[in-house]
Order: C-alpha cells, then structure tokens, then sequence
C-alpha cells in the first residue's frame, strides 16, 4: 500500500501530464540529402535473440548491429562486466558493426563462453544497448546404460512403458519404435503421453512384444539416440475381466497448471479401463474458446494456441465406459511476461522545443518500470532542468543543443523483461525543399488535385502557397493546405492552371519552390462496345469512339479476357473500332477497350459469344416397336450457345426410293424421346436433325432399320375427275396414292361410273395406272364417278361420288342481229339475240366479241388493225354489254360467236361503226431551250393521237419562286405552230408552263414543265473575264503572232509553196473537239467534264456570246432539260453544205479558230 506521500506523488503526476501540451516530435524525412547531414544517436537494427542456443560444432555469431550519424562504436558486457575482446584471440568483431564470431578452429571449448552478453552502440550523441542475450550451448546427452527386465501385465489390466529421456538443450522429441523401425500403432487404447511414456488403456494379448524402444531425436546435433527395449509379457485368461476407468495421468481427480500469455497451453488426461474409455472436456463457468481449442492424441490432449487471461480458470476431462464415468479437474493459471502497451519511440525536437517519452507495458505480475540514460540509470545520470521523469513517462522542455541521449526503457516481472531503446535528438536545420525544382503536373479538370511541395526544417516552418506571384497565401474555399505542405485543389478548372509557389519560412530562413498546373480534358470513351452474339464465320465489330484533350495524346489498346490481344493478320484495329472477320469459338470472351493518356484513362468492355450451328444428335435408339409407331430416342449434341429449338426427324426407306431422306416430323428442341407414327410396309431407318437460330446441324448418323407390317390402304386417290377428250368418250383421271400410301404389294384401283339420274347400275373396271377412258358416250352427258385402292392385304375406302361429262362438240348456232347503240368517243353499248343452249353441245362458257379498228377518220393516221376480244356471259333473253376503251374519231368493225370450253360457233353478222370525235393526246414531246439572257425557247411536236381534227395548242404559263405563284397568262397558236420564244424580265425568272392541244371536243393532256435554273457559273466568269482589260491585251497579242504567221504563210504560198489545208482539214480533232458520227461534239474529258474556259467560237468564224446553254449549236431542239431542270439535250453543231463548203478553208485559217484551237 502506499503511504501519504506515494498518493499526493501520484496526483502531482496526473495533473502534470493533464496540463502538460507538448509539441508534434518532428518527423524526419528519408531523403538522402538531409540523412547525410543529419546527426543523430544510435539506434540498435538487429540482435541476436535473448534466449540464444548454439550448435557446439559451429563458430558462435552473437549479433549486434546499430546506424546512427556518426556511426557508432561497438562493446561488450559478458555477465555485467566489461568484455574485453582485443584479449581473447578467438573472438573477433566484424567491421562498421558489433556482431562478434567465436572460433574454435585453434582449439577451445564453446561451454567456456557460455553466459549473459550486451551488446553498446555509441557516438557523440548517445549510447543504446542490446537485449540481455543468454548464451547456451545445445547438449545431447547419452542415454543412461540399464538392464530392463521384462514386463509381465494380465490382460485387460492397464500399463505404461517409461521413457525418461535424457535431459538436453534444447529438450529432444521423443517417440516410440519397434526393431523394425517402425512406429508403434497409436489409438485410442495405446498412445504417448506428454512426457514421451507409453500408455495402454489396457493391454490386449496381441500387444506381446519384445521390442517397445523409445527413442528421442535432438534437433540441433540431428541425431536419434535409443534406449533399451521392452519385453512385454501378457498373461491371457480364458475370461477377460472388465474394469472401470481410472486416471492413469494425471493421477488423482485435480491438478493444476501455469502457462504464460500468448503461450500453447496442453493439458492432457489418458485414463485406464476395459472397455477402453472415452474422454471428453468441457469448462466450468464457461464455454472451451472454440476458434483456439484442438482435440489431439485421440480427444487425450486439449490444446490452446495464443493462450490470453480469458482462458485461465477449471478445465474437467472426463473418462467414461458403460461401466462408469471418472473427473479430473485442472485448475489453469495464465501468467504473463511483461508485454508493450505503449512502446518508447524515437524523439526528434527543436531547440526550446518540448517533448515526453513514454512507456507502458503490462504482465503478471505487474512489471516493474526503471529508465536509463545512454545505458545508466536515469538516477545516477546529471541532473538536468529540462528533464523529469515521472514513473513510466520522461516529460522534456525547452532543450537545447547537445542535450540529445539515448534512453532506455526496462519492463521486467519474474517471467521476463522488455528493453527498448528510444533516442532524443535535437536538430537545428534551416528549411529545405525536397522535392524535384519547377516540376510541370498536368491533371484532369474537374478532378480533385494534389500539388506537393515536400519541404523540412527545424524547427518546423511555416509553409504558405501563391498563384502567379501575386495576392495572399492560398487557403480556404477551393483551396486547402495540408500539414505536409501538400495544397489541395478541390475541383481544378481551366482557370486554375498556372504556377503555384510554395514558400517555407522558419527563423533560420526561407525556401520556396514552384509548380506548373496545366489542366486537361478528361479522356473517356463515348461510344462503348456492346454486348454481341456473332455467327460463327461472321464479322464481329467492337465500337470504341474517344474523346480526349487534344494536347494529350493517348493509345488505345484492347485486351480479351483481361490478356492482351494479338491482333495479327485477322482481327482489325482502327482508331474507333475492333473488327474481327470469319469469328470462330476461340473469339469468344470479353473484350475491353482501355484507351491511356499520361494522366488519366478510360475503359470499356463487351462480350462477344459466338453462336454456332449445333452439332448433330448422337447414340439413336429405337424402342417400344407397334404396327405403326415406333419410339426414338437420341442424345442431342453441343447447342454452341444458342439453344436448340427444334429436331428434325427424316427418314430414308429402301424399297421405293432408297438412298433419298424425307422429312417426317419436326419436335420441340427439349425432346429427345418422341413416338414416330409410321406407315404399314415400309422398311425405315431414321435420323435427326437439330436447329437452332443460326441453322441446322449435320444429320445424325441413321439409327437401326424398323420393318412396318402390311395393310390395307388408308388413303383415297385424290384428283378424280371425268372430262370428254373427244365427243364420244369421257377420260376419268385421278392422281396415284403415294408410295408411302401403297400398305402393301400389288396396288389397283377399282374404279365406278354410270348415268346420272337414270338409275343406272355402276359400272367398274380394277386396273394399274391412272387413267380409265369410257367410249362410246353421248355429248357432253353427266355421269357418276368413284374410286377405291386395294392391295393384297384389302381393299381401302371409297372415294365420294364425283359428277363428270362426257366431250363437247362444236355449237351449232351463232348469235343474231348483233348491233350497237350510243356510241361515244370512247365506247359503245352491244347488242345481239342468244342462241339455245343446247345448240351449244357442251358446257356454256361465254359470247365472245372479236372487233378492231378499221381505220382513223383523221387524215393519213395509220392505225393497227390488231383484232381484240371481250366475253360476254348472258343467259337473259335479250342480252347486252359494253365495249369500252375504244380510240376516238375512228371506225371499227366487229363480229361474235358463242363458245364452250373447245369450241366456237360460226361467227354472227359484221357490224361497223364510228366513235365520236374526243380530246387530244398530250403533246409527243415538249422542250424548253434557253438560248440567251433573257429569252426561253420552246418546242414541242403534235400528239401521237389527236383524237380528232387539231385546231391549235393552248400555252398557259406563270412565274415560280419558291411557294410563291404568279399571274397565270395564256398563249394560243395555230396547229401548224410547233415553237414559240418567250422573253424574260429578269436572267433569274423560272416559269411553270402547261402545254394541251385543242380539238373541236375541247383541250386534250396536259404536258408540264418548268424552266431550269440560270446556274452555269462558267458563263459568267467567262463574260467577267473577257470585260478584264489583262486579258483583252493577252487575246490582242496572240492574234497579232498568229497574224504574222499567217502573212509568212501566205508569203511562202505566193512563191510557190502548198500550204497543206486539206491535210490540215483531215487531221483529227483535239481531244475536247472531238466529233461523234452525227455531226455533235463530244465534250468529255479525263477531268470529268470541267466547264469551258474562255469565249464560244461559232463554226463560221464568228464569236458568239454564250450564256447557259449550247442548244444555239445544237440541230433543232435537240437539246433540252428534264424535269428538275438538268440538261439533258447533246451538245451538237450544225453545219449547213453550202457553209461549210464555203468555209472549208475558214476553219483551219480563221484566226479565231486558231486562238480556241490553241486553247
């Protein structure tokens, strides 16, 4: 307990550390620039651990090796004193470390070095230590020499065989073996105990044996030592006795067991009995921590890993056959070694600086807490006013320069100790940039961005950001600033780019450094890949469209399951899209477009699965056989990832049409058992077919052959029919059964007919084929008809009674007193008196009208005298018609017959009459030619059907512009008026014309069209070209060559000379004056018809202003336009004989000729 003083110690801590505020130790950075610089104490890196067991027949290495700047120096302390190493040459100690190396090549003994090391680092600025390390020497000792007598045990009793290895170090493991170096069985009656003895719950006679040796293995020298052999002797009764369980360890019904914290706990309890007992465990006042136990050694032994306080308390085992049940309870005890709760770290401080070192630890018992300076007790260290220490806790304020010191925490209890070491350091350094100098960082707008600025000083300065030099340090609203001198930019936008300056200030100076921030377009893809399904042999198309900054540049690549794709001579790769031709299964899979820049990237993906016909059904059976069905079933094959929807069953048989396979069902795709309905006489084999939506399969392979028995026919003979080839017969025909229709050999046809209505007894007739004429007839009779198959098995149904006639013969009577009334232009109302029925001999079909026109009433119009025919039927008394569609204005002539469906009757009375005169045709064709500026040229010719006596042509025509529409104006001409010239207000009018030609009757079709647009650009740069004064000068000048030239020419011919102009006539035209047969130009050239350069040249050598069109060179009106306005005419010259007689030598000497030709 502690007195008065120990509690007002103990609040006067409290409230210290309460009130205390020190400042953030200062973390130093790992840059090599400032650790070279950099003093520091020494800080132990690596040592030997403390409980250290060597192998004798080794060099001992005992570790130790601290950093620190300058570096430190090494010494040892063998068991609390000074280790003086220079004196025993055995022992030396490597370079730039404290690790020493024992040999024993000279001779010695490694027991002699055996004891307790540590391990002191030291520079300038502190001394830290090493654990306590306890050097041991691993032993194996001999097992001790002894005569072991036999063991003699009744059966039934228990036993246990002794091990007692010899000690060693560490302790051997221990196991059973016979001579044969062979494990002895282990079960649950015979097992190892803990201690290495072997038990025996009870001893059976068949466990007699001579050789029970136990052996223990030493791990560090790697051998197995053997200890004498039992005999075990077993004294077997007649009757075994059995026996209640009892303890055989641990003795006794309770023991106890201490084990440390975070240690394996093991209890063990092996009990004797017969029959052999159970053993099972459980915790009183709790449950066995279920994630941490293991039942081992057959439920003998309980284990626990990392052993916590929780698990200590009563743990029973119980022992039990049906003769009875024994306890054992084991009171655990859970111990701890001293264990850190807060560990003493490194302090760095700046001058006048404060600062605290603290250390925590727990165990049981409570450990002890002692501090050291540089290795001694703080107590016996110098005092000093910026130090106090205050149990587990070392409070510092104000250092100062050269009061750094390298402190150690001990925590020990009676299990153990803890040592840390823990340095102070005072550093004074004026502030440093460390990161790399003007460095440019590109990042994506709208993005969260970190600028860092990695800086160090001590004491820590203070760090503040600007933006272009100017304005006040940056934090707050879009920008914050971050202890490490990291400025956070919140969402970065265009308007943020530029240069950022970081500036760090302390008392003992200042450091500034720069960042370039551009800010980028984020890259991303806009149009993805889809999910797809591809025929197999089909072409697959990924899509994958980016956008991007366009100062960045980017790659795409594409990956197929997450691999990189090989794109080789098949698959394609375009800035936007994947294509893989001819797909095939090892297409399928995920493709994923990832599309980097140098700050960003994107990506997508898609499946593709290739679908493919199925492969064909497997392993056909047939089962359950009928007279006519029989079941089959089959396996089907790979659907290729489109389901099979339906199978197709066909078969083949061998005795009409063998070799050929017929469908005979189709089923849905998820059967693959179905009753085939099949007909009598056939010998069938079957297979199938699966399709699914890409197509059909390969056919399977044919099942076994299934024989159908025979049977009458089933099946009527369709198509029965009577009908007279000749007046006196009657053909009755009918269509063959099938062969599938047969049922059995030896197929006829019975076949019936007689007179109807008359009561008449059936007549019949069996025979082969298809076909049974009956002679002898009346005309065109009705008669009864029916059929019937049979074969050798029966014979099959009755067809229904059918009526047939016997043949026609021509009709005897032709229509009278045909004649027409109300004859118009166009058509005519018929009239004629029928003829009797009878007289038709055969079945009525129609009165058939011939008529054709005879002639035009118009002038010299020929006409086609094609005869043409129109049916009437009329069963009235007084029948009529109308003949329609007849050519106006002209004369016709016309007959009639009655027919049946062979015959005509002979003709009726020839009519002639003449139709009334109509409205004309529309004109044969209507052309608008635009020859100049401002006048449209039209042309148009007569109707090929005038329909009467022509007495002119109405013109009406209205300005368009757009929608709008202006004054509608007529025109009339004269019949012999086939032209007219229409001036225009303005280069830009369009007009809409309508042309009709006129009769007597009124105004015929109307022919429309429209003026073209005045669009020939060519024209009008040509018209502004010839008014530049540049290029009056240019034609000037090479008139006057060609002037000269011709004078020289002539000059030469006055002398004597022949200028060649008929050679010159007959060369060939350039190229762009080419000439067809019929006298045109053809203006064609390799640059695809450009427009004409430069002035039109007449062919009589004068210049003609051109404008948009050529039909002034043209033949008539050739030239014209269609109806969107498009030129559609040819483009010809016209030369009549006499001109070009005249000018036959003009055209080679004219010298505008010559200057076009040059052209």
């Amino acid at each position: 307990m502690f007195g008065q003083g120990g509690h007002a110690a103990l609040a006067l801590m409290s409230l210290l550390l309460l009130l205390w505020h020190d400042a953030a130790p200062i973390e130093v950075p790992q840059d090599p620039k400032i650790l070279q610089d950099l003093k520091q104490p020494p800080t132990i890196v690596k040592q030997s651990v403390k409980d250290y067991i060597v192998d004798p027949r080794d060099n001992i290495i005992i570790e130790c090796e601290a950093k620190g700047n300058p570096v430190p120096t090494f010494s040892w302390r063998r068991n609390g004193k000074f280790f003086n190493i220079g004196k025993d040459p055995r022992v030396t100690m490597r370079k730039r470390s404290g690790t020493l190396e024992i040999g024993f090549r000279s001779g010695g003994r490694p027991e002699d070095y055996e004891g307790e090391y540590q391990c002191f680092a030291s520079n300038d600025f502190g001394v830290a230590l090493s654990n306590k390390i306890l050097l041991r020497v691993s032993k194996a000792p001999l097992w001790p020499k002894e005569v072991l007598e036999p063991v003699v045990v009744t059966e039934g009793s228990p036993l246990v065989l002794l091990c007692n290895p010899p000690p060693g170090l560490p302790p051997p493991f221990t196991f059973w073996m016979n001579s044969a170096m062979t494990p002895i069985p282990q079960d649950k009656r015979v097992s190892m105990g803990l201690n290495g003895d072997l038990y025996f719950s009870n001893v059976l006679a068949k466990d007699a044996h001579t050789d029970y040796s136990c052996n223990a293995r030493f791990l560090f020298t790697h051998t197995i030592q053997q200890k004498n052999p039992f005999t075990l002797k077993v004294l077997t009764s007649r009757k075994v006795a059995e026996s209640t369980p009892t303890f055989l360890s641990p003795p006794g019904t309770e023991s106890s067991k201490m084990v440390l914290r975070d240690e394996q706990l093991l209890l063990e309890c092996i009990a004797a009995g017969l029959p052999t007992p159970t053993i099972k465990w459980f915790k009183k006042g709790g449950d066995l921590p279920g994630r941490k136990v293991k039942f081992e050694n057959y439920n003998k032994t309980l284990k626990i890993i990392n052993v916590s306080e929780e698990d200590a308390g009563e743990y029973v085992c119980m022992a039990n056959n049906h003769l009875g049940s024994i306890r054992h309870s084991i009171f655990v005890q859970v111990k701890a070694a001293p264990y850190w709760l807060d560990k003493p770290t490194n302090l760095v401080l700046a001058p006048d600086e404060n600062g605290r070192l603290v250390c925590r630890a727990n165990g049981n018992p409570k450990p002890n807490i002692q501090w050291l300076i540089n290795g001694q007790p703080v107590d016996s260290a110098p005092p000093s006013l910026s130090r106090q220490v205050l149990g587990d806790t070392i409070i510092f304020r104000s250092v100062q320069m050269g009061s750094s010191a390298v402190y150690q925490c001990n925590a020990s209890n009676e299990h153990g100790y803890l040592l840390a070491n823990a340095f102070v350091s005072v550093l004074d350094m004026p502030p440093r940039m460390l990161g790399l100098k003007n460095q440019l960082i590109k990042v994506i707008e709208n993005n969260r961005t970190f600028l860092d600025c990695p800086f160090f000083g001590s004491p820590l300065p203070e760090l503040r950001w600007f933006k272009n030099g100017q304005g006040s340090g940056l934090d707050g609203g879009q920008y914050r600033v971050y202890i490490n001198g990291t400025l956070e930019i919140k969402r970065a936008r265009s308007e943020d780019e530029g240069t950022y300056t970081c500036v760090a200030n302390s008392i003992l100076g200042t450091a500034e450094n720069q960042v370039l921030l551009e800010v980028k377009e984020r890259t991303r893809i806009v149009r993805v890949p889809e999910h797809q399904s591809a025929i197999r042999g089909s072409t697959a198309r990924f899509d994958c469209v980016v956008k991007s900054d366009p100062s960045l540049p980017i790659t795409v690549a594409w990956t197929k399951d997450d691999k990189p794709l090989y794109l080789g001579w098949r698959l394609k790769k375009d800035e936007e899209s994947l294509n893989i031709p001819n797909v095939n299964e090892g297409d399928e899979g995920t493709y994923t477009c990832t599309v980097k820049s140098e700050i960003d990237q994107d990506s997508a993906s898609a499946r593709l699965t290739v679908l493919d016909r199925p492969d064909p059904p497997m392993d056909l059976d047939l089962s359950d056989p009928a007279a006519r069905s029989v079941r089959l079933t089959w396996i089907p094959g790979n659907d290729h990832r489109s389901p099979i929807t339906q199978f197709l069953v066909q078969f083949e048989e061998d005795r009409w049409e063998p070799g050929r396979w017929q469908n005979l069902s189709t089923y849905p795709g998820d059967l693959n058992s179905v009753i085939l309905q099949l007909a009598p006489y056939v010998n069938y084999q079957f297979r199938v077919i699966a399709i699914n939506s890409v197509g059909q399969s390969q056919p399977s392979r044919p099942s076994p052959r299934y024989k159908t028995s025979g049977a009458a026919p089933d099946a009527i003979p369709r198509g029965l029919r009577g009908w007279g080839s000749k007046k006196d017969n009657m053909e009755i025909t009918w269509e063959p059964l099938l062969d599938l229709e047969r049922n059995g050999p030896n197929l006829h046809y019975n076949v019936f007919w007689r007179r109807k209505d008359l009561g008449h007894e059936w007549n019949n007739v069996t025979t082969m084929g298809s076909k049974h004429v009956v002679q002898n007839t009346e005309t065109y009779v009705p008669y009864e008809i029916k059929i019937q198959a049979r074969n050798e098995f029966g014979q099959g149904p009755e067809s229904n009674v059918v009526t047939g006639y016997s043949g026609e013969d021509k009709p005897t009577d032709a229509p009278t007193d045909l004649r027409v009334s109300k004859v118009n232009s166009t058509k005519s109302n018929i009239h004629w008196k029928p003829v009797d029925l009878n007289s038709i001999q055969g079945e009525f079909k129609e009165y058939r009208l011939y008529y054709w026109r005879e002639a035009s009433l118009v002038p010299g119009l020929m006409v086609n005298k094609e005869k043409k025919t129109k049916g009437f039927y009329s069963t009235v008394a007084e029948p009529s018609g109308i003949l329609s569609d007849l050519v106006p204005y002209s004369k016709y002539k016309m007959f009639m017959v009655v027919a049946n469906n062979r015959f005509e009757s002979p003709p009726s009375n020839t009519v002639e009459f003449t139709t009334k005169e109509g409205v004309p045709d529309a004109p044969r064709f209507f052309r608008i030619n635009r020859r100049s500026f401002d006048t449209i040229h039209l042309e148009w010719d007569k109707p090929l059907e005038p329909n009467g006596i022509l007495i002119g042509y109405q013109l009406k025509y209205q300005t368009v512009n757009g929608s709008r529409i202006g004054r509608l104006q007529l025109e009339q001409f004269l019949p012999n008026v086939t032209d007219f010239t229409l001036r225009l207000p303005d280069r830009s009018t369009r007009y809409k014309f309508h042309l009709s030609a006129l009769t007597q009757v009124g105004a015929g079709e109307v022919y429309a069209e429209e003026s073209p647009h005045f669009t020939n650009e060519a024209y009008i740069d040509q018209v502004d070209i010839a008014t530049q004064g540049w290029f009056i000068g240019l034609m000037c000048a090479i008139a006057l060559i060609i002037l000269i030239l011709l004078i020289v020419c002539f000059i030469k011919r006055s002398r004597g000379g022949k200028y060649p102009v008929r050679d010159k006539k007959d060369l060939p035209l350039d190229p762009v004056d080419q000439k067809d047969q019929d006298g045109s130009f053809d203006y064609h050239s390799d640059e695809d018809n450009k427009p004409l350069q430069g002035s039109q040249t007449s062919l009589d050598g004068n210049v003609k202003e051109s404008d948009d069109s050529l039909v002034d060179y043209g033949e008539g009106g050739d030239g014209q336009f269609n109806e969107d306005g498009s030129f559609i005419g040819q483009y010809t010259v016209k030369k009549d004989k006499d001109e070009t007689e005249g000018n036959e030598s003009s055209e080679a000497t004219s010298p505008v000729n010559a200057i076009y030709s040059l052209a």
